[in-house]
C-alpha cells in the first residue's frame, strides 16, 4: 500500500518527521557512541563551561507547542544551541541517534536507575516498534518537553509507554 501513513503515537505524520532544513545532504548518523554512564550530578568541564543550562530552557519554553510539530530534534538542537553550544554538521538524521553527539559535545550520560531529573537534563528515546526516528526532549525544571509539552514523565506518548522503549539520560 504504497503511500500509506501508519498513525504514530504523536499523529500520523510522527512516523516520518520533517528532516531540520539544510541539513539532509550533510547529514550523517552515527552508530551509537558507548560513552560510559556516570551517577550523580557531575558532567563533563566542557560543557559546563560554555554552556548555559538556564538559556537552552528559556529558549525551549519560548518555542514549545500544545501539541508535537514532529520537529523534536530541531526544537532541542536549537534549545541547546540557545545555550551556547553549536552541533554543528553533519548533524544526526533521527532524534534517536542524537547520545552519540551530545557525548561529543560535553554531555554526560546519567545512569537511569534511582534517577531524579534536573533542568536541561536531555534524554533520547529510542522508538517504538513501527517507527524509525525516536525522540528527544529537555526537562526545563518541571515538565519534558522537545517541540511540544510531554506531560507524561519520561516517555512522551502511548507507543513509548507501551513499549517502554530504551533510552539514555544526558546532563551538561
Amino acid at each position: 500500500m504504497a503511500g500509506a501513513s501508519i498513525p504514530g503515537p504523536l499523529g500520523s505524520s510522527s512516523n516520518n518527521p520533517p528532516i531540520d532544513a539544510g541539513t539532509l545532504a550533510l547529514t550523517a548518523t552515527p552508530s551509537p557512541a558507548s560513552a560510559p554512564a556516570t551517577a550523580g550530578n557531575t558532567a563533563p568541564a566542557a560543557a559546563k563551561k560554555k554552556y548555559s543550562i538556564d538559556d537552552a530552557v528559556k529558549h525551549l519554553d519560548a518555542n514549545v507547542h500544545d501539541k508535537s510539530q514532529g520537529q523534536c530534534a530541531k526544537y532541542v538542537r536549537q534549545a541547546i544551541e540557545a545555550g551556547g553550544v553549536t552541533i554543528s554538521l553533519p548533524r544526526p538524521l533521527y532524534a534517536k541517534d542524537y547520545g552519540a553527539k551530545l557525548a561529543e559535545l560535553g554531555f554526560g550520560k546519567i545512569v537511569a536507575e534511582g534517577y531524579t531529573p534536573q533542568k536541561g537534563d536531555i534524554i533520547v528515546l529510542q522508538p517504538p516498534t513501527g517507527q524509525s526516528a525516536g525522540h528527544i526532549q529537555m526537562y526545563n525544571g518541571s515538565t519534558w518537553e522537545s517541540d511540544f509539552v510531554q506531560g507524561t514523565g519520561i516517555y512522551p506518548g502511548p507507543a513509548y509507554r507501551k513499549d517502554e522503549v530504551a533510552y539514555e539520560i544526558y546532563r551538561p
